[in-house]
């Protein structure tokens, strides 16, 4: 099977989240339309490095297809990460960027169904972000949604309001926020997604799907978690983020 092309993005805005995370749009270039499929992702030839090996960096699409040539990136700085840290110090509206894609397979089938369960941690939250938008604003029937989101603290939590909003708005999506550090003025959940998607699940008593986008840990605890109760490979997709 023969590599995509690779093809070149502006950046075309820079939407800081916190500190260490910020939004990249780009749009791409010779074309209208940017068309992907929500939980693809797209690779980047970044010059950090001589080796080809050592310059591709990969990102899931945290924006949903909007009909036109633009697409969301969400990124955190990581210590010592070249690939992020391109991002941080180099990718300011009007840099170009090498890219090929959409690629990926971790996306939803066209018909849902079984209840689904989005298990995510840290910027994970991208594609199914990307999902949920996109089922959402384009009023597709689908059973319930539940997005149970893990991270450290309130100033982590990616997309918060928005999701929190469209749970709101849509009776059958349902927005799990828990904090692993959160400070004492914190008054929602505290801890792990686990015992979150174990609730949802009633212990293994509910015929559900389960996808998961991370930190490995995490997929790791809960692929175990879910395979103890009852949920077979077929049940369990996956993303990981080293």
């Amino acid at each position: 099977m023969s590599l995509l092309p690779w093809h070149s993005a502006k950046v075309v805005e820079v939407r800081p989240h916190n500190a260490h995370t910020r939004s990249f749009i780009l749009a791409a270039e010779n074309t209208t339309v940017f068309d992907f499929i929500p939980g693809q992702f797209v690779t980047f030839d970044l010059p950090i490095a001589e080796r080809p090996s050592q310059r591709m960096r990969s990102y899931s699409i945290a924006s949903a297809p909007q009909g036109d040539n633009t697409f969301e990136l969400v990124i955190t700085h990581m210590p010592n990460g070249s690939g992020s840290g391109y991002f941080f110090e180099h990718c300011v509206p009007g840099h170009t960027l090498k890219y090929r894609g959409p690629q990926g397979t971790f996306v939803l089938p066209e018909v849902l169904e079984r209840p689904i369960v989005m298990i995510c941690t840290g910027t994970g939250i991208a594609p199914f972000r990307s999902q949920v938008l996109h089922l959402l604003n384009n009023n597709i029937a689908t059973p319930d949604i539940h997005l149970v989101f893990g991270t450290r603290t309130a100033a982590d939590a990616l997309y918060a309001q928005e999701l929190e909003a469209l749970a709101k708005q849509h009776p059958n999506f349902h927005y799990y926020l828990t904090l692993s550090r959160a400070d004492h003025s914190w008054t929602g959940r505290r801890g792990y997604v686990h015992d979150i998607y174990t609730e949802i699940c009633g212990n293994g008593a509910k015929d559900m799907d389960f996808y998961l986008c991370g930190w490995r840990m995490m997929i790791n605890d809960a692929r175990t978690k879910l395979a103890d109760l009852g949920y077979g490979k077929e049940r369990v997709h996956l993303e990981v983020y080293d």
